[in-house]
């Protein structure tokens, strides 16, 4: 009888290890592991997983590089808004499983598989994104998740795989690290209550760098393109050469308190020193180059879109609606932004861009209008609160 074929969201750890010889040897299916690297692995690290993926047994394993396709469909659109979710977390997870959920969904498609499965929990956000996205992209395909289903300790899972001779060293990190393009989480004992940070060994990332730094930032149509007048390709490699910089700064540390898709607030610290720099000076840019109602809609929209994308919603069509509201507000946003890094801090010095609507052609902010006169301001200000008087007098409240 021929095995029915499973495709597995595949990153090395314990749970997807769990599940490759669950599925294989109690359920007995041809198990197909795929790695979706998002700017998290290096070569060496993807080379140690597909090798420890052939170790378990699996029938194949794919290891597909998504960081350009997930920058091109997701990160530059998070650029675009300034998206900050709760003004602070610049979703470096959320919006990684979503281009992961992706690339695995149109996997399991391209080898007619009977399933599909993942390592998710029942605990937290990532098993609503990845099943959300299955259901759309190949509905009627089953979706099994065994860490989730059997509910199960870690310490069982290293029990099963011990029973089935695997003996690999997974020792309980002290934090839990995931690292992407767009940003790095960290949790931890701390964060798993309302008080505490982070000690400075949790942090991926030392501080090295003391003193002060300048970098500018050019911005072409709302894509970062060069750095201190160094120029790239395209965006992520621009993204990777300004985290080298600002790493070693400390940066972009935070901790993020959000409200998780199942209905309970959790907290996870970050450390995203490239995103966070980038989204400070695109907006700076942005507040120089938009109008007030550019800037005001982009706000409303880019929350919603950060916010729906959070909770697994990249399908909606109600996204690409939103993604070309954004792609149209960039094409003025053009320019340079210099920053100045200091340790654990940094502070955005000014733009230069020849869209810029703070033109002294037409006034200077408190010192002198070049624009309109004094009787023109009169009139204006009679016209502009008209109704709002004659509400008052009609009421009796002047």
């Amino acid at each position: 009888m021929k095995k029915k074929k499973v495709v597995l969201a595949f990153s090395g750890g314990l749970d997807t290890s769990f599940c490759v010889k669950y599925l294989a040897e109690d359920q007995g299916y041809e198990v197909h592991t795929i790695t979706v690297n998002t700017g998290g692995f290096d070569a060496a690290e993807v080379e140690a997983i597909a090798a420890h993926a052939r170790n378990l047994g699996v029938a194949s394993h794919q290891t597909v590089d998504e960081t350009r396709n997930y920058y091109d469909k997701v990160i530059r659109y998070l650029i675009y808004g300034n998206v900050l979710k709760n003004s602070t977390y610049p979703l470096s997870v959320s919006a990684e499983r979503m281009s992961q959920a992706l690339a695995v969904a149109n996997y399991a498609k391209a080898l007619e598989a009977d399933a599909v499965a993942h390592g998710s929990t029942g605990a937290g956000n990532d098993q609503v994104r990845f099943d959300l996205i299955f259901h759309v992209l190949v509905p009627g395909m089953e979706i099994i998740t065994p860490i989730r289903d059997l509910k199960l300790s870690r310490e069982a899972e290293i029990a099963y795989l011990r029973s089935k001779g695997v003996e690999l060293n997974f020792e309980k990190a002290q934090y839990s690290i995931n690292k992407g393009i767009w940003g790095t989480s960290v949790g931890g004992k701390e964060t798993l209550h309302s008080m505490g940070m982070l000690p400075e060994s949790a942090w991926p990332t030392p501080v090295t760098q003391s003193g002060s730094e300048t970098v500018t930032l050019r911005f072409e149509q709302g894509e970062l393109r060069a750095i201190n007048d160094r120029a790239f390709a395209h965006p992520v490699e621009a993204i990777q050469f300004l985290q080298s910089i600002a790493g070693p700064y400390g940066v972009g540390r935070d901790v993020h308190v959000g409200d998780t898709i199942i209905g309970i607030k959790g907290r996870v610290g970050f450390e995203a020193a490239a995103p966070i720099l980038i989204l400070k000076a695109h907006h700076a840019l942005e507040k120089h180059v938009l109008t007030k109602w550019q800037l005001s809609w982009k706000d409303q929209l880019a929350q919603f879109y950060g916010n729906w994308l959070h909770e697994g919603q990249y399908l909606d069509p109600v996204m690409r609606d939103i993604e070309a509201y954004l792609t149209s507000a960039q094409q003025n946003v053009t320019g340079e932004v210099a920053i100045e890094l200091f340790p654990y801090r940094f502070q955005v010095l000014g733009i230069e861009s020849p869209f810029d609507l703070m033109s002294s052609k037409f006034g200077q902010y408190g010192e002198m209008n070049l624009g309109w006169t004094g009787d023109d301001v009169r009139g204006f200000s009679k016209i502009f609160g008209n109704q709002t008087a004659i509400y008052h007098q009609v009421n009796l409240k002047i």
